[in-house]
C-alpha cells in the first residue's frame, strides 16, 4: 500500500467535505445541538445531584442527547453519495481513505459540538465531584465528546450499510431505541440483553458519568425519590464505582466500538463496490 497515496486522497476529501459542509451552513448542527443541550440542561439542571435517581436520570438525559446529536451529524453523509463513491472508487479512489475522511470531519465536528453543550451543561449544572483522575469537568467532556463522536462514527456506518438515505433514515429510529434501552437505566438487563448493552454507546457513557459522579458513595443522598422519602436502594451499582478502571473500560469500551463501526463501514462500501 503507498501510504503517501492513502494519506493524501484522506486529506483532499476532508477539504472536499469540509468545503461541501461549509457551503451547506455546516454551522446548523453546532445551533440545533445547542438548542439541544439547552433544553435537556434547563429541564435536570435544579434536579441533578439531589437524589440518586434523579442524578441518575440527568445523566441518562445527556448521553441520550449526545447520542442522538451524533447518529443526525452523518446518518445520510454516505448513502446520499454511493454514486459519487463508485465512480470515483472505479477511477482508483481508496475507499479507507474516503470513510476516513468522514471521520476526520466528523471528529471536527463533534468537538465542537460537544463545547457547546459542555458550556451550556455547566452553565445549568453544577457539576458538585471531584475527578477520578483529572478535574471532573475534563472528565465530563470527554464523556460527551466520545459519545457525541462515536455516535457520528456509528451514523456513518448504518450510511454505509443502507443503499439511500429513507433507507438510513429508516434504520435510526431503531438504533435510537436500542441504545436507550440498552443503557440500564429505564429496564433492569439481564442475559442476552445485558451482552448486547455491551456494545452500546449508552451503557458505557452511563457508566462513565456515574463512576466520575461517585454515584455509590455513601455522602450521596440514597433517596430514590422526593415523593418517597422513606425508599431508598437497596444495594449500589459496581458500575458505578469512583474508580480509575471503570472510567477507563467505559472510555476503552467507547473507543472500541467506534473502531469497530469505522472497520466495517470501509468494508460494507468495499463489499458494494467490489464489481466497479
Amino acid at each position: 500500500m503507498n501510504h503517501t497515496s492513502y494519506f493524501t486522497q484522506t486529506s483532499v476529501y476532508f477539504k472536499k467535505i469540509a468545503r461541501i459542509s461549509f457551503r451547506e451552513k455546516a454551522w446548523k448542527f453546532v445551533v440545533f445541538a445547542a438548542i439541544i443541550a439547552l433544553i435537556v440542561a434547563a429541564v435536570v439542571g435544579e434536579n441533578m445531584f439531589t437524589t440518586y435517581e434523579s442524578t441518575k436520570s440527568g445523566f441518562f438525559t445527556i448521553a441520550s442527547a449526545c447520542i442522538w446529536i451524533g447518529i443526525f451529524n452523518s446518518i445520510q453523509s454516505i448513502c446520499k453519495e454511493h454514486e459519487i463513491i463508485r465512480s470515483e472508487y472505479r477511477q482508483g479512489t481508496r475507499i479507507s481513505s474516503y470513510i476516513m475522511a468522514n471521520i476526520r470531519w466528523q471528529f471536527v465536528l463533534c468537538l465542537v459540538q460537544s463545547m457547546v453543550i459542555f458550556a451550556v451543561c455547566v452553565g445549568f449544572i453544577d457539576f458538585n465531584s471531584e475527578g477520578i483522575v483529572t478535574s471532573a469537568y475534563v472528565e465530563y467532556f470527554v464523556t460527551m465528546f466520545l459519545l457525541t463522536f462515536g455516535s457520528a462514527v456509528l451514523g456513518i456506518m448504518i450510511s454505509s450499510i443502507s443503499g439511500n438515505p429513507t433507507t438510513a433514515m429508516t434504520i435510526m429510529p431503531f438504533v435510537l431505541i436500542l441504545q436507550l434501552i440498552m443503557s440500564g437505566v429505564l429496564f433492569d438487563l439481564s442475559g442476552w440483553s445485558e451482552n448486547i448493552a455491551y456494545i452500546t454507546y449508552s451503557k458505557w457513557g452511563m457508566s462513565a458519568f456515574g463512576s466520575i459522579a461517585d454515584l455509590n458513595s455513601s455522602e450521596f443522598p440514597l433517596q430514590i425519590s422526593e415523593a418517597f422519602p422513606d425508599v431508598v436502594r437497596l444495594e449500589t451499582e459496581s458500575c458505578y464505582d469512583h474508580e480509575v478502571s471503570n472510567l477507563a473500560v467505559s472510555w476503552g469500551w467507547c473507543v472500541g466500538i467506534t473502531v469497530f463501526c469505522a472497520v466495517v463501514s470501509i468494508l460494507s462500501l468495499k463489499i458494494k463496490n467490489r464489481d466497479s
